[in-house]
């Protein structure tokens, strides 16, 4: 049984931005962060099955892509890597590349990896605050500079890489090959509306990604048997015992937290192991309460354990 305010792991990367604000205060000036990856605050717990990050662009990241599960399994990963993506912010100019513009070969895949024509080849298109995006293992992709997005995905980090905008890392030719869908994304499903309050934005074998928005004042049971993460993009709750505003996560399995939202209401993500979406996940407890909900400009000084990572 947990409810718990997440710990969150800081990145670093050469892509990585200054400033995450309003997204979290961590100061990014000295090297810049690329990544928060939010982490169980209870070191002992088992490892989850899906991994929650903020992903921060001031460059294009490499072009890419994840293995499945069977291919991961076979050069002694534990699982695969699917993802899904919802744009927080982005730039006028900011894009991202899913899938390829044709079908191509393995041959031709392997020689636009050597030749580098695999970034002419990937399908850019613009990227807008509040697009969601899936990508299934196997699809080819990446995200360009401008675009401060949140992530979910298998609790891996298999990556290949096909193109790196002459950074001089490693490509990872043969096994990108082996494992590419080396042509068009899948078609993007659409939203589902699961009440007034959630709508199902992707439902896939390894997680379901939600967005819901609580009004104000109003109490919500949030019950998770499984491993649930909730991301918080606007307002303020009191969630267990946390208060919560943007930027915060908390992570809840096996047990039951009430929500006490504030009075401008809050919105969120929230992603859960799959198939399929869990109507009883967050049910309205009834009788609306502002009294233990503390206001932004009050809010104490958050405590969850801030780790560094180099990657």
């Amino acid at each position: 049984m947990a409810i718990e305010h997440a710990a969150v792991q800081v990145v670093r990367k050469p892509w990585g931005v200054a400033d995450l604000r309003p997204w979290s205060s961590i100061d990014g000036s000295g090297e810049a962060i690329g990544e928060l990856w939010f982490q169980r605050a209870d070191k002992n717990a088992p490892i989850p099955a899906l991994l929650l990050k903020l992903l921060f662009t001031s460059e294009p990241l490499s072009i890419q892509v994840h293995p499945d599960d069977a291919f991961a399994r076979s050069i002694g990963l534990p699982n695969g890597k699917t993802e899904a993506w919802y744009i927080l912010s982005a730039t006028p100019d900011a894009r991202i590349a899913v899938g390829l513009k044709r079908h191509l070969t393995p041959q031709q895949l392997r020689a636009s990896i050597k030749d580098g024509s695999i970034a002419g080849l990937a399908q850019w298109r613009p990227a807008r605050r509040g697009d969601v995006i899936f990508i299934p293992a196997g699809t080819i992709h990446a995200i360009g500079s401008g675009i401060m997005l949140a992530e979910i995905q298998q609790h891996s980090d298999a990556t290949f890489r096909l193109f790196d905008h002459g950074r001089q890392r490693e490509l990872h030719e043969d096994s990108a090959v082996a494992v590419s869908d080396a042509g068009p994304a899948q078609t993007q499903a659409v939203a589902r509306r699961l009440s007034d309050e959630r709508w199902t934005l992707i439902a896939s074998p390894h997680f379901v990604l939600e967005r819901f928005n609580l009004p104000a004042n109003s109490t919500w049971a949030l019950t998770a048997d499984k491993e649930t993460w909730m991301l918080a993009i606007e307002g303020l709750a009191k969630i267990g015992a946390t208060n919560t505003t943007v930027g915060d996560v908390i992570f809840v399995e096996g047990d039951r937290a009430i929500i006490e939202v504030g009075p401008d209401g809050i919105s969120g993500l929230i992603a859960y192991p799959g198939p399929d979406p869990i109507i009883s996940l967050l049910q309205e407890a009834g009788e609306q309460m502002t009294k233990s909900v503390v206001p932004s400009a009050q809010r104490p000084t958050k405590s969850n354990e801030v780790v560094e990572a180099q990657t």
